[in-house]
């Protein structure tokens, strides 16, 4: 009978740090070796590479750190173009509205005024 031995894993995902994230896809941009290889050297799997090699491409160190899906610059561009053209609406919105707040206050003080001049009108005739 030969003898069988059963590895297994401990059930539990390895944790790697945002610095060893780092320094692991550095290795993948500067070396000249492929990625497969920086993958079985440092115990990756090659999709996760690949996967940590495209956030830092999109968007820097801060998503491999926060393994986070990435928002290109030009949708943050277009947000903020959107921003822009709200906050302006509302500063329009705001002084219309401060205008009919400045028009209604002087139409109810002219308001008595007029009412009282068609009574002696009215007394005239």
């Amino acid at each position: 009978m030969s003898e069988i031995e059963i590895i297994s894993d401990g059930g539990r995902r390895r944790r790697w740090s945002a610095v060893e994230k780092l320094r692991i896809v550095e290795e993948t941009l500067f070396d000249g070796e492929s990625l497969s290889a920086v993958a079985r050297r440092n115990g990756v799997a090659p999709n996760l590479l690949y996967r940590w090699r495209k956030l830092m491409l999109e968007g820097g160190s801060i998503a491999v750190t926060g393994d986070d899906s990435v928002t290109s610059n030009k949708t943050v561009r277009e947000m903020e173009a959107r921003i822009r053209e709200l906050e302006r609406q509302l500063g329009r919105k705001t002084l219309e509205n401060e205008i009919l707040k400045e028009a209604l206050e002087k139409s109810r003080s002219k308001k008595p005024t007029l009412l009282a001049r068609s009574l002696k009108r009215d007394d005239l005739a």
